[in-house]
């Protein structure tokens, strides 16, 4: 599991994609979320803008990542 910190309260999903690197740019973000590739705490997620806070994580491409 990849540990990503975060040093504000919370990150909105698509801009957590891009921060960690799922995501080059936000458009890209933006359609991976529309079309359901993207999982928050096991459930998918189609709510691009969903705040994330410490101890979330999100699951894209097979690969999990914890906001620490």
């Amino acid at each position: 599991m990849n540990e990503i910190r975060i040093d504000t309260e919370f990150i909105k999903l698509d801009a957590f994609l891009k921060w960690c690197g799922a995501a080059s740019t936000g458009a890209e973000a933006k359609i991976y979320v529309q079309e359901g590739d993207v999982l928050v705490n096991g459930e998918v997620c189609l709510q691009r803008g969903k705040k994330l806070r410490i101890n979330d994580v999100v699951t894209f491409d097979n690969e999990d990542y914890k906001i620490i």
